[in-house]
């Protein structure tokens, strides 16, 4: 539990990291500066990407350690996560064919990406319900 704990904030950072990317990607697309945009969704599915790795090492290697709360917080973030890249590559779309006028297509996988992001933030509620609701398992 050691080793998971000490993981942990690095983890949580990269999470919020990319969150405050893609919003930013976002931000900047509705300003339709594209290169910008596009540089801050890289960022975010990068940052998304490490999390999910490290998490899915934490998984993999002490499951048979972790009790069904921890397992349960670990599945759900691996799903939040999951789907929030799945958000990017939609942002990302969204960008290409907005920057290249093809409004419809781009507007199409913009909302794609919105309505991803969002069902990805209902876990991330979840997540953070498991935390308060167990707060001695997550010092």
């Amino acid at each position: 539990m050691e080793n998971i704990n000490q993981s942990m904030p690095s983890i949580s950072d990269g999470i919020v990291q990319a969150d405050k990317d893609y919003n930013e990607s976002v931000e900047l697309l509705n300003d339709k500066n594209y290169q910008k945009a596009k540089d801050k969704a890289i960022s975010a599915g990068d940052n998304y990407n490490e999390s999910l790795k490290k998490l899915s090492q934490i998984r993999d290697k002490y499951d048979k350690d972790l009790n069904e709360i921890h397992k349960d917080y670990i599945d759900k973030t691996i799903m939040e996560l999951e789907m929030k890249l799945k958000a990017v590559n939609e942002l990302e779309e969204a960008i290409y064919y907005l920057e290249m006028h093809y409004n419809y297509t781009g507007s199409t996988h913009g909302q794609e990406a919105n309505d991803i992001m969002s069902d990805a933030v209902n876990y991330q509620f979840k997540r953070n319900n498991i935390v308060q609701e167990n707060p001695k398992l997550f010092n």
